[in-house]
C-alpha cells in the first residue's frame, strides 16, 4: 500500500532525499518505495519525472510491471545507502570509483538526449538546450533517480555529508551550512527533540542539586 504522507526533501541533495525514502519519522519505519503506486508517488513527488510521463506509465504499464521496478529502486536504494555511510565525512577518492560501478551499469542504459527548445524565462527569444529521455519502458523511470545519485557523486563533497545526530533518526544530508554545522534532519525535528531532552536533563540536575 503506497504512503500519503508526505515524503521527506530536507537532505539538500535529491541523491541523498532518494535514501531517506524510507524513515521512521516518529515510531514506525515508513518506506514511501514500497510499491510501484508509491514509487510513482514519491517520483512525482521529488519532480524528477514530468506527470504526463507517469500519468501515461499508469495508464499503459500492469500494476506488477511498476511493483518490480519499486523493487528494484529499493535494491537500488540499499546498495547505494551502503556507499554513502561507509565514504560519508571525507573527500572521494580515485580509488573509490571501483565500487561506483553498480552506477555507471545504470547510466550506461540510459536513453536520455538533448533537445533545443525556447527559454521561456528569457526576456527575448533565445533557445536553450533542454535534456530529455525517452520513456520506453517502466524501468526508465529509474534513470532519473540514478542520474540524481551520479550527481550526488560527482558534484557534492562528500565530506558534508552528514547522518542525522538524532538517536533514533536514519536520515542523511548534505551540511551546506556556513561552517558546516548543521546537526539534524531539521530544526522542526530531530533538533526540537534534542532541545527537549537537553531542558529536561537541566532540569532534573538542576532539581537534583536542590535536594
Amino acid at each position: 500500500m503506497s504512503q500519503s504522507a508526505p515524503a521527506f526533501f530536507l537532505a539538500d541533495s535529491l541523491g541523498l532525499d532518494f535514501l531517506n525514502s524510507v524513515a521512521t519519522p516518529i515510531d514506525t519505519p515508513v518506506d514511501w518505495l514500497e510499491d510501484g503506486e508509491g514509487f510513482l508517488g514519491w517520483l512525482e513527488q521529488a519532480r524528477l519525472v514530468p506527470s504526463d510521463v507517469l500519468a501515461a506509465m499508469r495508464a499503459r504499464a500492469m500494476p506488477d510491471e511498476v511493483d518490480l521496478v519499486a523493487a528494484k529502486a529499493r535494491n537500488l536504494r540499499e546498495w547505494f545507502r551502503g556507499f554513502v555511510r561507509e565514504h560519508k565525512g571525507r573527500p572521494l577518492q580515485q580509488a573509490d570509483l571501483a565500487a561506483l560501478e553498480p552506477l555507471n551499469q545504470w547510466l550506461e542504459r540510459d536513453e536520455g538526449f538533448d533537445r533545443i527548445v525556447a527559454d521561456e524565462q528569457g526576456s527575448s527569444p533565445q533557445f536553450i538546450l533542454q535534456r530529455s529521455r525517452r520513456w520506453s519502458t517502466p524501468e526508465a523511470l529509474l534513470l532519473p533517480v540514478v542520474d540524481a545519485m551520479a550527481r550526488l557523486v560527482c558534484e557534492e563533497d562528500f565530506s558534508h555529508v552528514k547522518a542525522c545526530e538524532g538517536p533514533a533518526c536514519t536520515l542523511l544530508f548534505a551540511d551546506h551550512t556556513r561552517g558546516h554545522v548543521r546537526r539534524w534532519c531539521s530544526m522542526a525535528q530531530c533538533g526540537n527533540r534534542a532541545k527537549q531532552a537537553a531542558h529536561r536533563q537541566r532540569t532534573k540536575v538542576g532539581q537534583t542539586h536542590l535536594h
